[in-house]
């Protein structure tokens, strides 16, 4: 009933435990304020936290959001999730790398395809039941990826989710995915977007 929450922005970024149901935040973590924070992940009693530009991410203790370590990669950090193994990280190629939890090091890498063709611009990342799905940035579209292969087995459009008259000057893209794998409920939300979104995945109308 709570959800994990990310925040960027220099001087403004944060690890945030929040009450899903009214949003309001039940417990605050900063970061200093160089860290541009970015993708999170929750990996058995830990919460791995990237930052943008900085090479860096930040370990913290899951029941109490306590600091705990540091650990380094190279690149950006976009987006984190975990296959209850590996850390799988974006950094806006269309290359995941998996990355041990311990020590950070590069397991493998996957290079995600569509029709054939390399996907740029992965970003928000979530593990469901078996499957990664990626935000593309800058667009309205989530796109679900095999593990084993890279390749694009679907799509969720989610144009007009947010309405016209809800987005206003620093209204960015759709940016957000959480999953409850207890519940199967799926949100979705954006920057600096006023709402979080519950979702159900339906097949395509013509």
């Amino acid at each position: 009933g709570q959800l994990l929450e990310s925040t960027g922005l220099n001087g403004r970024s944060s690890l945030r435990r929040v009450e899903l149901e009214t949003g309001r935040v039940l417990k605050k973590v900063n970061l200093p304020s160089e860290y541009f924070g970015e993708g999170l992940a929750v990996l058995r009693d830990r919460i791995y936290q990237l930052t943008w530009q900085h090479q860096k991410g930040f370990v913290y203790d899951l029941a109490t959001l306590s600091p705990l370590r540091e650990f380094t990669y190279s690149g950006e950090g976009w987006g984190l999730t975990t296959d209850g193994r590996a850390l799988i990280l974006s950094d806006g190629s269309p290359t995941l790398r998996f990355l041990d939890p311990e020590t950070s090091q590069v397991l493998h890498t996957l290079t995600v395809t569509i029709d054939g063709r390399p996907l740029p611009q992965l970003n928000e990342l979530e593990f469901i039941d078996g499957e990664i799905f990626a935000n593309i940035w800058q667009t309205h579209t989530i796109v679900r990826i095999d593990p084993a292969t890279g390749r694009v087995t679907g799509t969720i459009d989610l144009t007009g989710i947010l309405p016209a008259q809800e987005r206003h000057r620093d209204t960015d893209v759709l940016n957000g995915i959480a999953y409850d794998p207890a519940t199967k409920r799926l949100f979705v939300t954006g920057k600096n977007w006023p709402r979080l979104f519950e979702i159900k995945l339906l097949p395509k109308t013509r």
